[in-house]
């Protein structure tokens, strides 16, 4: 995509995908990533060609989550809003929860094409997509609470793998593989490694012989069933306790002592550390 830095957009008949590029940080997702995933949906969104879009990561991870160091920087506007609860709020709310909203209310279908780490953020954001198919290298998780947040800004997981293994998961950092996460029905096909992008390119193909206001109608009717449900709703008071939890001494003392270690890509380092000891 002209003058993108951080992601990469391509078509190829009906199918567009759009590919995370920040392979060198396990595509944590900075605001220059968001900013540009948001206009690479403007594309899509814009391009009566197009059908359906895949949302991949290059290299060797989907995404581990959000940037933490630019998070903890102190330069740019948004690091200077989120010195105040109130400006943490408005950044998280307009970068995040309705940014990540608006790829699963986007009219077109999509699909994720997971491999690696798809931690915290990166698993909020692969569940906003309407299929996800992932490599047999693929791994799910969540391991916030351990740095004193409530997960993240939209808890997914109850509704990915249902109350009782949600609250397993989150509360006792679980990483899910792939096999597991397609048994519980957080993923809907497994693949080996090498055969990802054929096959989330297939699946596309499938879906993109279904009429384009036909598949817009079906996933609108099966999103609302969910919201009736009570799904968004639960995102929004989700939103708000992370907020409060987020704000507190120990949740503020845990992000200073993170100042010394870095990114979520080595957040998930000490977790692969933990689960073998």
């Amino acid at each position: 995509m002209p003058g993108s830095r951080t992601v990469r957009y391509e078509v190829d008949g009906p199918v567009a995908t759009i590919t995370l590029d920040r392979p060198e940080v396990a595509n944590a997702q900075s605001s220059q990533l968001i900013d540009e995933l948001d206009a690479a949906l403007d594309r899509a969104d814009a391009d009566d060609v197009v059908r359906v879009v895949i949302l991949a990561g290059e290299g060797k991870h989907f995404s581990a989550g959000h940037d933490l160091k630019e998070l903890m920087a102190d330069g740019d506007e948004w690091a200077r809003l989120r010195a105040t609860p109130e400006g943490k709020l408005h950044h998280e709310q307009v970068m995040y929860f309705d940014k990540c909203l608006r790829l699963y209310e986007f009219r077109k279908p999509t699909i994720a094409a997971v491999q690696g780490a798809c931690a915290a953020a990166g698993l909020m954001l692969a569940c906003m997509c309407d299929l996800i198919v992932a490599a047999d290298d693929a791994k799910f998780s969540n391991p916030v609470l351990r740095m004193s947040g409530a997960g993240v800004e939209l808890l997914v997981e109850p509704w990915e793998l249902g109350a009782r293994k949600a609250k397993e998961f989150l509360l006792c950092a679980e990483t899910l593989a792939a096999d597991e996460a397609e048994r519980l029905g957080l993923v809907n096909k497994v693949v080996p490694r090498g055969e990802l992008a054929t096959a989330a390119r297939e699946m596309a193909d499938k879906v993109a012989l279904v009429p384009p206001i036909t598949a817009q109608a079906v996933k609108d009717s099966i999103n609302r069933t969910t919201d009736f449900q009570g799904k968004k709703e639960s995102w929004r008071y989700h939103f708000m306790v992370h907020q409060f939890v987020s704000n507190t001494p120990t949740a503020l003392g845990a992000m200073e002592a993170r100042k010394e270690k870095g990114s979520m890509k080595d957040v998930l380092a000490e977790q692969e550390r933990g689960d073998r000891a």
